[in-house]
């Protein structure tokens, strides 16, 4: 895996928005500016001084300034950076840097905040794994749903969700290794227009995935949670013609069902009260038959000393966590607007050890709160995340504080104002 002192050096962007994070009240003027990129490598200085013919006018222009300015246009446009009255050249960092939501440009690859097994990327997904070339064991995920009425981070429409899904995970599925595994929790409740028929774009989805990707269906999981609010509202709770929703579908595919890296055993769940003492007594003690003699019961049957049960094709959990209240504290400290769907770790955590050993990559391109990540280290396998939303990378950078190796890229530090 690209390790994360390479990251640092690939974003001209990331060290000019620390250069203003980094000074004094915020301010600098360019030629600030032009220096400190030069002492710290981003540029030469050699490489400032350089002027070239651009445009049709042929006027000469430094294209490494030039790089600069246009960074600088970048931080402007997302609310980070403002010129100071009457000061030409003279730029500080804004009073809302932070407050509202601000998404990754073109191109724009940060890296936010990294531990000693992995880093967590501002950019849109396709600018980073485009360009990837690591082996890949297993990508867990919750993709934006396809709402309606979109959430603030943004959600792509119904018609376009295969397409935008596909396009999406296609660089990832080429670097998943033989056996390598797609996990993706998607939304149950979208509907047909003005009808309260589900939408069938689930099993739309599903054939893509098979017919454009070549991934194999490996189970279709539920993740039943009860304590999810009623709904849909709509036709639910007001028309009355549907029942409650208490569950989202978690498809999980894999590029070789012949050689998928699955293993139960890591993912084992405790005994029943009743199995341990079936154990304890060696077995049964008893003869029956059920189903036409499709099961028997024997007198050893269920005595053999086991280390757990093997857990059902079922996932409940609610989404109470932990960690999503340790976030909600840290983003309202820093004065950050709340993810608005947050997946808990269980999630991710159940189907990593089920699907992957130590020190093997995990990546989620669609990071949010980066509970992929959060859930990889302490598992101890290595991670990459992207999240194009700049106000969730950093809210979730807190929850890594403890973690070996941590360290915050120092533009985020005035994000949110700490």
């Amino acid at each position: 895996m690209t390790r994360r002192n390479e990251f640092s050096q690939l974003d001209l962007f990331g060290q000019v928005a620390a250069a203003y994070a980094e000074s004094t009240a915020g301010v600098l003027d360019n030629n600030e500016l032009y220096a400190i990129l030069a002492e710290r490598g981003g540029l030469a200085k050699e490489d400032l001084e350089v002027r070239v013919p651009i445009g049709a006018a042929g006027a000469m222009h430094s294209p490494a300034r030039r790089r600069v300015r246009w960074h600088q246009q970048s931080l402007k446009q997302l609310g980070l950076i403002e010129r100071v009255d009457g000061q030409r050249g003279v730029w500080r960092l804004t009073e809302e840097a932070g407050k509202g939501l601000h998404k990754a440009a073109n191109e724009v690859k940060l890296l936010a905040f990294s531990t000693d097994l992995g880093v967590a990327i501002w950019s849109r997904c396709e600018d980073v794994f485009q360009r990837f070339d690591e082996p890949i064991t297993l990508m867990v995920s919750s993709p934006p749903y396809p709402l309606r009425q979109p959430r603030a981070y943004g959600n792509p429409s119904e018609a376009q969700y295969v397409d935008f899904l596909c396009a999406a995970l296609e660089p990832i599925v080429r670097n998943l290794v033989p056996g390598g595994s797609i996990v993706l929790n998607l939304g149950q409740d979208v509907f047909e227009h003005k009808s309260p028929a589900r939408s069938l774009y689930i099993e739309r989805l599903t054939l893509a995935l098979h017919d454009r990707l070549g991934l194999s269906l490996m189970d279709r999981i539920p993740w039943v949670n009860y304590s999810k609010p009623p709904g849909p509202t709509w036709w639910a709770c007001v028309n009355r013609v549907q029942l409650t929703a208490s569950y989202e579908p978690v498809l999980w595919m894999t590029n070789d069902p012949s050689l998928v890296r699955s293993d139960n055993r890591r993912v084992l769940e405790a005994h029943t009260e009743r199995q341990q003492k079936l154990m304890r007594a060696g077995g049964a003690n008893r003869s029956a038959v059920y189903g036409d003699g499709a099961y028997r019961i024997r007198p050893d049957s269920y005595g053999r000393i086991t280390e757990g049960k093997i857990p059902r094709n079922v996932i409940e959990r609610g989404h109470a966590c932990a960690d999503t209240r340790a976030y909600r504290r840290h983003a309202r400290d820093l004065g950050l607007p709340l993810h608005g769907a947050m997946q808990p770790t269980d999630i991710p955590d159940f189907f990593i050890r089920l699907l992957t050993t130590p020190g093997e990559l995990v990546v989620d391109p669609f990071g949010g709160t980066v509970r992929t990540g959060l859930a990889a280290e302490r598992l101890g396998r290595r991670w990459l995340v992207t999240e194009w939303i700049l106000q969730y990378i950093r809210g979730a950078a807190e929850l890594f504080r403890g973690s070996a190796g941590f360290g915050l890229h120092p533009a985020l530090q005035a994000v949110g104002g700490r």
